[in-house]
This record gives C-alpha cells, structure tokens and sequence, in this order.
C-alpha cells in the first residue's frame, strides 16, 4: 500500500476528518494565492455526511470554491436517494456559497442520456474546453469496489468521454469517467470505517475493480486501521 501519494490511518473517524480539512484547507490557501478557483467534487453516500457537517463548521472561503459531483442517482434532486440532497443538508444549507458556483446534475431532462451529456457539457464550458483537472476529487468506496458509479461490470478504461450514463437495476446514474477522475490534482479515497478498511484490504490487489484503477500517485488513502 506503499504506492499511494499518502496514506492517512486513524483509529477514530474524527481523527481522519481533522486531517482532511488540514489538508483541504493548505490546497485551497495555493488555489488562493494564485488567484484561482478551486474544483471540489463532491461524494454521494453516507460515508461523507460526518465530514460534511465538519466542514460546514470550519472557517473555509467558499465563495473561490466551485463544487461539482462524482455521480447522481438520476432521480429528483428531492429524493432522499438524491447525492445532492444529501449535501445540500449536511454542507450546503450551512455554509455561505453562490447558487452559481453550485454545479449539480441536472437530473430534470428528458433522459438518463441527455442528463449525462449536459453534465459533460457544462464540465467543458466550466474549463473553457481545455484539459480537464479537477483541484480535488472526494471519493467513496462501495463493498464491491465500486468508486463513483464504476461498478465492476461497467467500467470503461478505454473511453474519452468526460461522463456516462449507467443503466443498473436500483437506479439509473450519470458519473464520472476514471479518465477525468484520474486527471484530477489530488483524489481522497474516503474509507471512514474499519468495516470499509478491511473490504478493500481484501480486494486491493484483484483485478477489474474499479477501486484499483484510481492512479496511486494522485491518490490520498483516508482508513481506519
């Protein structure tokens, strides 16, 4: 496990979330100095909701941060099975940012299809059609290693599409590529409980999990051990 960028371990949730936001804090404090905005992709889950109420509580310009998702559950923005619901209670409602610097799903057009392409659309205009590199990718881990909406049996290592559709029985989803996941500055792999550290000690080294594919030197690793 020695091939991370950084390897964070901690016995206690709220030992690693002190750690997150030191370090949220010092990338975003560069951003600043160089005048710049800062690309924060939010996770869906429940995994976040205790490092979101954190992070509401916490001294942070929000107004140079520009938030965006890894995934959404293409239902409305009201369902409780919504990403951005969960992060508009826990972290949105709480902290003082614009509407415009909000980019969620849009989860309103005719379909699954069409809501991923606007997705990838706004993505491009945001980076002005130049290469895409989000400042920092928050990611959780599904028991199946899936990252995102990159589940073992539709993950796509070859396509150049910024996102996809996924089309699975629960739900149908936009997410993510790992090729622009992968070109991010920095990525958090958030695995806050032993149950979910020891899930992916079993499966780090086997092949087709998406997990695996997140490239190591980009990667900071968040577990409890």
């Amino acid at each position: 496990m020695t091939k991370f960028n950084k390897i964070l371990r901690k016995k206690t949730e709220k030992q690693l979330i002190i750690e997150f936001i030191s370090l949220f804090k010092s990338y975003l404090a560069k951003k600043e100095k160089l005048n710049q905005r800062f690309a924060f992709v939010l996770t869906g889950g429940f995994s976040p909701i205790n490092l979101y109420k954190s992070l509401s509580k916490t001294k942070i310009n929000w107004q140079n941060i520009d938030l965006f998702w890894g995934d959404e559950r293409y239902v409305s923005q009201r369902s409780n099975n919504s990403n951005f619901k969960l992060a508009k209670k826990y972290l949105i409602d709480k902290i003082n940012i614009n509407k415009k610097n909000i980019f969620a799903v849009n989860t309103r057009k005719n379909t699954v299809n069409t809501s991923a392409k606007d997705y990838e659309k706004r993505i491009k205009k945001y980076f002005k059609n130049q290469k895409i590199s989000f400042d920092l990718i928050l990611l959780g881990m599904g028991s199946d290693g899936h990252i995102a909406s990159l589940f073992p049996n539709n993950i796509n290592l070859k396509t150049n599409r910024i996102t996809s559709a996924i089309l699975r029985k629960d739900f149908k989803r936009i997410t993510l590529n790992l090729n622009v996941i992968n070109k991010a500055k920095k990525i958090f792999l958030w695995l806050n409980n032993k149950k979910k550290s020891n899930i992916y000690k079993k499966i780090k080294n086997k092949k087709k999990i998406p997990v695996n594919y997140l490239k190591k030197s980009k990667t900071n690793l968040f577990l409890i051990s």
